[in-house]
């Protein structure tokens, strides 16, 4: 069977093979810009933490920075914490960890697939899903994962229903359905494509 070793690449199409794989590189700002978006994440999600836990004790400021960033409204003034208002504080939390997760995996997952290697192999941190991830499982990850932070959103949107229309109710409703058939899709696509054949472990017969 002829292979490429019978049909060398000309001398003339090397450098421009060679360009042309080494143009993976230009991803590499991507992947260090959104470490630095989830530096702003991390910085949003301290300054909220350190608002709900000043409101805890009753600081009227705080408070209010809550109320107005939860989106809670109420016909009496809020001048303490209540449940709804922490709940929605919480799942504002939830949700920006949430997408610092889907950061990491656009990170790791991207780089390890589209620009190089990392060779965590023997790192004792190394996340379990990168020892087999390829663009399709990164998908369907990501597929995951978003549909994750749409059900914290639709949540938070059921728990201030009072203040929204029914209009957006239904419409975030429509639009988290629709995440999840498209990771479905994504998911049964996936599997009906051939996958190459796993090594059999060391000292299996």
């Amino acid at each position: 069977m002829p292979n490429n070793l019978d049909h060398p690449m000309p001398a003339g199409m090397r450098p421009l093979s060679n360009l042309i794989f080494a143009s993976r590189w230009l991803q590499l700002p991507l992947y260090l810009g959104l470490i630095l978006a989830q530096g702003v994440y991390v910085y949003l999600f301290w300054v909220e933490l350190v608002h709900l836990i000043e409101a805890a004790f009753g600081n009227q400021a705080a408070i209010q920075t809550l109320v107005a960033s939860s989106g809670y409204k109420s016909e009496a003034a809020v001048n303490s914490l209540n449940e709804t208002v922490v709940m929605l504080v919480v799942l504002a939390l939830i949700d920006v960890v949430m997408i610092s997760n889907l950061l990491i995996m656009v990170i790791v997952g991207g780089y390890e697939t589209f620009v190089s290697r990392l060779r965590l192999e023997n790192h004792p941190d190394q996340p379990e899903w990168l020892s087999h991830v390829n663009a399709s499982v990164l998908k369907v990850k990501l597929a995951t994962a978003i549909i994750g932070i749409s059900s914290i959103h639709l949540l938070k949107t059921f728990i201030n229903a009072a203040n929204y229309d029914e209009k957006v109710l239904m419409w975030q409703t429509l639009i988290h359905i629709t995440f999840l058939f498209s990771a479905l899709a994504i998911a049964g696509a996936d599997r009906l494509m051939p996958h190459p054949a796993r090594p059999p472990a060391a000292g299996g017969h």
